[in-house]
């Protein structure tokens, strides 16, 4: 582990740029609002990173609900009444410490700097207050304090506030859980590090209601299951390590929460938290709202609170993770390569079709070939430059498999597929080429 956090300390410089450069090269991520000289902290996802970041969530909801009989999805809005973020408490305790340099009059979270402002080195700084981190808007046509309301933080509390909206007709009981997927918005005093920081980003949240007695037990499930996820998805688990948060760390709501970690260029950087929130939630809303947001044992005939485990994840961060540890480089005919080995499920494309030639006999039957797989998978039909460098973009985009329709193709009914990572050709009729590919894709 030293030996891995010295290699990539000595290269962090360059495999960032590397990787930034590339999604903006290839059409991952964009700066926003770029012709107007960009708009700090946004990003843009383009065709190949809007495809990625499907990927990332739709395996995310795979796993955590399609594959599951015990966990149910939502779609909460983003606007809700302010009463919410009253009762959760992130009116009062949502908040990041801002100091000031006087100096240089920039801005910063004073518990990341070391009294030392990063920009001119002052260590003149005024003293910490607590900032915010919600938008703040209005709702209606008038501005007032009535008509405040805000941009949500997390997805989680509209799956609290949905607890018995969700129990009463989907009949399920602890232990059950429900799942979200959507876009939450925090100011963050300073944000950074490409798209692992940004003011507006999309997160994958579940809260799993447990009773709670059993809250330990499914706590400690949940870390190990929420690590394997991103094993299972290529990242090698060297780059990986699960954070026990210190008692002093612990938001307001939790007893315990654990982070699942990446080793980042620029060092280790959370992708997931794993939180025991206890009954806080639930216990909070029912005494804001008035309603019982309390399950009904059956058997022990009595009512309890459910207790609740979270795994919340940032969809965003986790793609840029899964970028940077699928990009290679190599050596291939004594040129170099850059391969980005990303798992077959996350790739953008899953197979490219490339015609050796424009002869209109080759094209017409790629063109058959692309629209026939494109049932299935996600399938680009590439016709431009030479062979070879058609090769070269695909490794870069990370599409596993390149079929390649030549000459031989008219008479033979066979096309040659090429792996990505091991370079290896294979002829394949035309009557196998569908289950090849299943077998090697793997779906």
């Amino acid at each position: 582990m030293d030996e891995l956090i010295e290699q990539r300390d000595r290269n962090r410089e360059s495999v960032m740029e590397q990787v930034v450069n590339l999604c903006k090269r290839r059409g991952f991520i964009f700066p926003s609002s770029e012709i107007y000289g960009g708009f700090r902290s946004t990003y843009d996802y383009g065709p190949l990173g809007v495809q990625m970041l499907r990927n990332v969530k739709d395996s995310w909801w795979r796993t955590m609900v399609q594959q599951r009989n015990d966990i149910v999805g939502l779609d909460a809005a983003i606007l809700s009444t302010p009463k919410i973020w009253e009762a959760s408490g992130h009116l009062k305790n949502f908040t990041d410490p801002l100091v000031d340099c006087k100096v240089c009059h920039e801005r910063w979270r004073q518990d990341q700097i070391d009294g030392i402002c990063p920009k001119c080195g002052s260590k003149d700084l005024t003293d910490a207050r607590p900032f915010n981190l919600m938008f703040k808007t209005h709702a209606g046509p008038v501005e007032s304090e009535g008509s405040a309301a805000y941009l949500r933080p997390e997805t989680a509390q509209g799956m609290f506030v949905n607890f018995l909206n969700v129990l009463n007709t989907t009949n399920k009981k602890p232990p059950f859980g429900i799942a979200q997927v959507g876009k939450s918005f925090r100011n963050e005093i300073t944000p950074g590090n490409f798209v692992f920081r940004t003011r507006e980003f999309e997160q994958m949240e579940m809260e799993f209601f447990v009773p709670p007695q059993d809250a330990n037990k499914w706590f400690e499930f949940w870390v190990n299951e929420r690590f394997s996820w991103y094993v299972s998805l290529g990242i090698n688990e060297s780059e990986l390590r699960i954070r026990k948060h210190d008692a002093e760390e612990l938001s307001h709501y939790s007893s315990a929460t654990s982070d699942v970690e990446f080793l980042f260029p620029f060092g280790w950087g959370e992708l997931e938290g794993i939180a025991n929130r206890n009954d806080y939630d639930l216990n909070a809303h029912e005494k804001a709202s008035g309603a019982k947001l309390q399950f009904f044992d059956q058997e022990a005939r009595t009512w309890y609170t459910p207790h609740v485990i979270e795994p919340a994840a940032g969809a965003t961060r986790a793609m840029m993770a899964f970028l940077i540890s699928a990009y290679h480089e190599d050596e291939v005919k004594g040129e170099k390569r850059v391969v980005l080995k990303l798992s077959p499920k996350l790739a953008p494309f899953k197979v490219a079709v490339l015609p050796l030639s424009k002869k209109p006999e080759l094209c017409e039957i790629a063109e058959k070939i692309s629209y026939d797989l494109k049932n299935k998978y996600v399938v680009d039909y590439d016709v431009t430059q030479s062979i070879g460098k058609r090769y070269r973009r695909h490794d870069e985009i990370g599409t596993p498999y390149a079929l390649t329709v030549d000459f031989d193709t008219l008479t033979d009914n066979s096309v040659t597929i090429r792996d990505r990572d091991s370079l290896e050709q294979v002829r394949v009729s035309l009557d196998r080429l569908s289950g090849v590919l299943s077998e090697r894709l793997g779906f």
